[in-house]
């Protein structure tokens, strides 16, 4: 059975703030890759943890853009965040390793 994902703000937030963690100790540790990916999820579960907490459901995805565009509807102002959130994203895409 596949676990079920928590649809609590504080949860993802927690999430959140040990991925940025590790992005700090990663780069002291001159791994900038595995620390890009690290921020990517980071950022994914700070827009989750913001979108939960107005409501909003639950949705199964790594995209930053459509996290983001769902984000907006509640504030505008986080559209400045656009351009950041298209070049972390190639951090999550770019680290798939075709098998």
């Amino acid at each position: 059975m596949p676990h079920e994902e928590s649809r609590y703000a504080a949860d993802w937030f927690r999430l959140a703030e040990r991925d940025l963690e590790r992005v700090g100790r990663l780069l002291e540790a001159h791994d900038p890759a595995l620390a890009g990916f690290c921020l990517q999820q980071a950022v994914e579960k700070f827009l989750k943890a913001f979108l939960l907490s107005r409501g909003w459901q639950l949705k199964r995805t790594h995209h930053l853009d459509a996290l983001l565009d769902d984000a907006i509807t509640y504030d505008a102002s986080l559209e400045n965040f656009r351009s950041a959130c298209q070049k972390i994203t190639a951090f999550y895409f770019g680290s798939v390793i075709p098998l």
